[in-house]
């Protein structure tokens, strides 16, 4: 032992060491995923456009061709829906067919030619119909660039593959011209796979935790899922996608010089492709034997082993193979076997010789085993930070005859991978048939992804609104307008004139209180506004929340809230016994005959407290106030919030004459001309979230916004603010993701009490959900909070939802009356200015310019 120790020092790796080829090989992966640095890697990371690993309710039959060595197979696979994630399997029938050797060498059209024959055998032999057209997997083991999920050029052989004519070439598109001039098949080519790809994709059939796959056979490669925004060579930035690493090449540009052994320098010069897939070589069972024939020649040489004697068969290359490494290393039966092989090779080995031997074989496997680790926690480590996980569960789909058939080896891989990653917990899988069965399942996935694209593309179509559309809603909504401003009667816009016949000029001082009612809750707010330009305005405020049962209760609680919160106010400023004239933020549809009455013509926002439509908003405030007898107010003016933003910006900017509320509400105001003779102008406030209310927008109403509408507290009325403003477009989302749900295609068709719970979706998690910047990890988070439980999928299903209901609401929006959006007003210049403090601070202003004007 202690000889053969110091003779394979340099193989025994320890966890430093193992650590910092994970590091490394952390940094090729890094190199690989980058579009700028991609042609200068070693390890690849090639795309796969495999975007999910299986659900459980794949379906179909499938026929499968598995290439990846000097056999090939041809199946048929039936997956049944019901039969994954943890609940059984798929049925396959399969048969093997040899690949001439002439072949391997051939002609590349010769070689597929053989596999398309093959195929047509086999639909014959098992009767399968040649007119049916029947959808095709294809695993391919072997290094390819894919630009699509059934599209892949050939980067290299490898395993002693060399048919001419393919490298470069698309060999999917091969296959298909082999089928053809076969003739008597109907393939479509749906999903071309690498065998490691396959493999996670078998075990993720069964376990959804599977996210990753491994294959230690003749080759070796792992695959994994990776997060899509960081795959350069792929566009897009949503969801995942399987990635190949190819990683038996690390090392080829000189990342692992200082662990390679001499024997690994000898293994590659006499290699069919020297300098070229080093790792493999350090790993894979196409050269293990050969590592331990040529230490076990040296120690023999060197008069270590055999009293120096070396027998011819010893001295020839291949004479030792993986499948003796495995008989050697055997728990009780290891030592006989040993011997055995020895003397086949013409060698008269002592009893030290044959445990010598067995050490060598233990030291050479060890080290592959513990590379293995090495760069699987790699993957794992990646996967844990792009996922911001503390700990990771992951299932690991492992295939390949090193890790079946060596007896040590997948005890000693999970060993080394635990303690290099205690924080994840991480379980093998062993794949059964993994690249037949795994082909298949990538195209039946691809196939269930398709389909339900098309569906949820079909359900979101709705909300998409064509410009012809715009511009059909835009005439209804300047038709109505123009009613509203001409009638006497009712109108679905009612253009309610606001007594407001100034824009500030910026000469307003003094001190007045703000009051803002226009939601869930009540704002009180002294402005003082001054002369000096350095510090022209000067703000405090405090909020105070308007609870539901005051929301829906009597008019005179509600007035009685105000009035407390009001005199709370003054309490906390120091100013109850000033007389402060005060203008009243009243977010409500009111007729105004006078700047400072308001009669409410209807509740909106979800407010139903009685005995208050009908009634001027103002008389009701000051009677709460004389109730209350704790201080005074000179109530100078009642405006909407929309025409107080318009005051508040137009204090910025002398232009502002339109103000737009995109909030809990929606609404516009503008100057509107007066007479042309006096060149007076009013500000109308139109209330225009009433258009639809006579039907005029039904052809555009969707079934989740009619759901919305019919259970608010205002059925069938302000439609178009159901279809625009915060207070409704969480509902709405909410509303489209339990239709889907419903019909299988989010969540995995669980509707929980959370989904079926009316408001539970606010609008703020729209917003958060559809931001550019936030990567789908934090859009799951969002969705676990809420109680829904989602992989990756739903979660840019999700998001997609979020985005046609708010796309939706701002096309709605946007372009009418000032007509904000190029292409339906394409000769107006609008500028958008955001509003700071504008409703509050706005009807301090009315006030400020109402009692100026007054004084002149």
């Amino acid at each position: 032992f202690f000889q053969v120790d110091r003779f394979l020092h340099a193989m025994r790796l320890h966890d430093d060491q193992l650590n910092d080829i994970s590091a490394r090989f952390q940094a090729e992966m890094k190199k690989g995923l980058s579009a700028e640095s991609n042609a200068a890697a070693a390890v690849k990371m090639l795309p796969t456009h495999v975007r999910s690993t299986p659900d459980g309710s794949e379906k179909g039959q499938f026929m499968a061709l598995d290439f990846g060595g000097s056999k090939f197979k041809v199946l048929q696979v039936k997956v049944r829906e019901g039969m994954g994630i943890r609940k059984g399997g798929v049925e396959m029938d399969e048969k093997t067919y040899r690949i001439p050797k002439e072949l391997l060498t051939g002609r590349g059209t010769e070689l597929l030619d053989h596999v398309a024959e093959s195929l047509k055998d086999f639909l014959h032999e098992r009767n399968i119909s040649l007119e049916k057209k029947h959808p095709l997997a294809f695993t391919f083991s072997f290094p390819c660039e894919q630009t699509a999920l059934n599209r892949g050029l050939l980067l290299s052989w490898s395993k002693n593959f060399r048919a001419r004519g393919l490298q470069g070439k698309d060999v999917v598109q091969v296959l298909r011209d082999s089928i053809d001039r076969t003739g008597g098949m109907d393939m479509e080519v749906l999903a071309m796979v690498n065998d490691t790809v396959a493999t996670m994709m078998t075990c993720g059939f069964d376990d959804q935790y599977c996210q990753a796959g491994l294959i230690i056979g003749t080759g070796t490669n792992a695959c994994y899922m990776e997060e899509l925004r960081h795959v350069d060579l792929v566009e897009g930035d949503e969801g995942r996608m399987c990635v190949n690493t190819e990683w038996g090449a690390f090392g080829d540009d000189g990342a692992l010089d200082d662990f390679i052994t001499e024997f690994d320098r000898d293994v590659d010069a006499a290699s069919n492709n020297p300098g070229k897939q080093i790792f493999e070589k350090m790993i894979s069972g196409m050269y293990l034997g050969e590592l331990v024939r040529l230490v076990v020649l040296k120690m023999a040489k060197v008069g270590k082993l055999f009293d120096g004697r070396v027998s011819d068969a010893l001295r020839t290359k291949g004479k030792i193979t993986t499948a003796h490494v495995a008989a050697m290393e055997e728990y009780k039966n290891g030592l006989k076997n040993t011997r055995t092989i020895l003397e086949e090779l013409d060698l008269s080995p002592s009893d030290d010789d044959c445990i010598a031997v067995q050490h060598i074989s233990t030291i050479v496997s060890f080290r592959s085993s513990n590379l293995v680790a090495a760069g699987l926690a790699a993957i794992l480590t990646r996967i844990k930070h792009n996922r911001n996980r503390r700990a990771l569960r992951i299932t690991v789909g492992v295939d390949g005859t090193v890790y079946k058939t060596h007896p040590q080896y997948p005890k000693r891989l999970h060993k080394v991978v635990r303690r290099l990653l205690p924080d994840c917990h991480v379980r093998f899988a062993l794949s059964d048939s993994g690249s037949s069965k795994g082909a298949a399942l990538v195209t039946a996935v691809a196939q269930r992804l398709a389909s339900r694209k098309r569906q949820v593309d079909e359900t979101l179509s709705s909300f998409k609104l064509s410009q012809e559309q715009l511009q059909l809603v835009k005439a209804r909504m300047r038709a109505g307008l123009e009613a509203g401003l001409k009638s006497k009667g009712p109108s679905a816009i009612k253009m309610l004139p606001s007594f407001v016949y100034h824009t500030p000029d910026g000469t307003e001082n003094g001190k007045y209180l703000a009051l803002d009612l226009g939601g869930t809750n009540f704002r009180a707010m002294l402005v003082n506004f001054k002369k000096s330009l350095q510090q022209n305005v000067r703000l405090y405020h405090k909020i105070y929340t308007i609870p539901l049962e005051i929301m829906q209760g009597t008019g005179e609680e509600l007035f009685d809230h105000l009035a407390q919160c009001i005199g709370d106010f003054l309490d906390y400023m120091g100013m109850k016994n000033a007389r402060l004239p005060a203008g009243f933020t009243f977010s409500f549809p009111c007729e105004q005959t006078a700047i400072d009455t308001g009669t409410l013509v209807s509740w909106t926002k979800g407010f139903k407290a009685t005995n208050c439509e009908g009634h001027d908003v103002v008389s009701m405030l000051r009677e709460a106030i004389k109730r209350r007898n704790e201080f005074e107010l000179d109530i100078a003016a009642v405006v909407n919030d929309t025409v107080g933003t318009m005051m508040s910006c137009a204090y910025e900017d002398p232009q502002c004459e339109i103000g737009l509320i995109a909030g809990t509400g929606t609404n516009v105001c503008y100057m509107e001309e007066q007479g042309a003779a006096e060149m007076l102008k009013m500000c109308v406030n139109t209330e225009w979230g009433g258009l639809g209310d006579d039907g005029s927008l039904d052809d555009i109403i969707t079934p989740y916004d009619t759901e919305v509408d019919q259970n608010s507290v205002n059925p069938g009325k302000q439609r178009f603010e159901k279809l625009t403003s915060g207070m409704y477009l969480g509902e709405i989302v909410r509303q489209v993701l339990l239709d889907l749900t419903r019909g299988g295609l989010l969540f995995r068709g669980h509707v929980t009490e959370t989904l079926k719970t009316p408001g539970i979706f606010q609008t703020k998690y729209l917003s958060q959900i559809e931001s550019d910047r936030l990567a789908l990890l934090q859009v799951r988070s969002i969705l676990q909070q809420l109680g829904l439980n989602s992989n990756c999928d739903d979660s840019i299903i999700v998001k997609e939802v979020c985005g046609a209901v708010s796309r939706r609401a701002a096309q709605l929006s946007k372009p009418f009356f000032f007509f904000t959006t190029k292409a339906l007003a394409p000769r107006c210049d609008v500028t958008f200015l955001p509003s700071e403090e504008g409703s509050g601070k706005g009807a301090a202003l009315i006030t400020a310019v109402a009692r100026k004007k007054k004084e002149i």
